[in-house]
């Protein structure tokens, strides 16, 4: 069976102020400019690529953008993996758990091999 997968990398979808902090607002209109043109895409699973991220994000704004991602959850009804580099697995990991705890088929990975092997697995 033939894998549907979409990448969607971090600048569309993380906005940072000029200081380099996460402007959670931006990022939130982001999101929803994403799950909007996901309508037709729900058949995709999605690898969220935030290895070239440069906004800093505390664990409150990794919750609200879960809780964001919630309000759209037809938009990421299937697979979603977030792709970070090592430094940020724990952050990614963290946002991941708060997904889940929302509903959502997510996980965190390093390597891009490894997200694929489990967007392309059949589900439990």
């Amino acid at each position: 069976m033939p894998a549907h997968i979409r990448i969607i990398h971090s600048k569309e979808f993380i906005k940072a102020t000029p200081g380099g902090q996460l402007d959670l607002e931006e990022s939130k209109k982001l999101l929803l400019e994403i799950a909007l043109a996901s309508g037709p895409l729900l058949d995709y699973d999605i690898i969220l690529d935030t290895r070239k991220a440069q906004s800093g994000m505390c664990a409150n704004d990794l919750w609200y953008l879960a809780a964001e991602l919630s309000k759209h959850c037809e938009a990421f009804s299937r697979k979603a993996a977030i792709l970070c580099p090592l430094e940020r697995f724990d952050r990614a990991e963290f946002f991941a758990l708060c997904a889940h705890n929302r509903g959502f088929q997510i996980r965190a990975f390093t390597s891009f091999g490894d997200a694929m092997e489990w967007l392309i697995a059949p589900d439990d």
